[in-house]
């Protein structure tokens, strides 16, 4: 049993590699299960390690063989984006204070939660949709929104925003280049590169504080 969970979880935050065996494996239950990632990853403030970025183009790839209806993968993950968004929303507005107001939190780093803190500093509610597109601060953006009670409806249109054209880009990116003959020959560095360019600002941003500091 405990294998199975193991190997389930596995699946989970590695499902851009995936992504073909579950769409054979589970044929049109691969929609819930994308729907289902997509949603957590930034639903919840404690699961800013799913895949984003490399499983939309991956699975925009496997759209483009006919294995999976594009505009329909378009409307599902955008929505599954935006109420994830809202759904951490209302968690930080319900009890972000009290996860502040521990020294420490086991499932929740308070350093993450700093770093988008002065992201939304610098950049005001436009962070909302650049979030989108940096991992981890894409599942803390959302949070820290509720926490310090921006108002709903300005976060509703920039989430709404960011969360269209961050599925629009990735998705359909791997729709129209995802099988061209050099990407789909070094398709995992492709998918390597893309989580490396996500991970980039975060990379900067933890250097510039670390030489401030010195």
């Amino acid at each position: 049993m405990w294998d199975f969970i193991l190997k389930l979880f596995d699946i989970a935050i590695h499902l851009d590699r995936y992504v073909v065996f579950v769409v054979k494996q589970y044929g049109l239950w691969t929609y819930l299960i994308l729907f289902l990632v997509i949603f957590s990853e930034t639903g919840f403030v404690v699961t800013p390690f799913l895949p984003g970025d490399s499983l939309l183009f991956a699975v925009g790839t496997i759209a483009a063989i006919g294995e999976l209806n594009v505009f329909g993968l378009f409307f599902l993950l955008s929505l599954a984006a935006f109420l994830g968004n809202t759904t951490n929303y209302f968690i930080g507005l319900k009890i972000g204070t009290s996860i502040l107001k521990k020294k420490r939190t086991r499932f929740v780093k308070k350093e993450y939660l700093e770093r988008t803190h002065n992201f939304y500093e610098k950049h005001g509610a436009i962070t909302i949709v650049l979030a989108r597109f940096l991992p981890i601060i894409r599942t803390f953006a959302p949070f820290v929104a509720g926490l310090g009670r921006m108002n709903f409806l300005k976060f509703w249109f920039f989430s709404l925003t960011g969360s269209v054209l961050w599925v629009g880009i990735f998705l359909f990116g791997g729709y129209f280049f995802g099988n061209l003959p050099v990407v789909k020959k070094n398709f995992s560095l492709v998918i390597g590169g893309i989580i490396l360019v996500s991970l980039m600002p975060a990379f900067i941003g933890y250097f510039k504080s670390r030489k401030r500091k010195s």
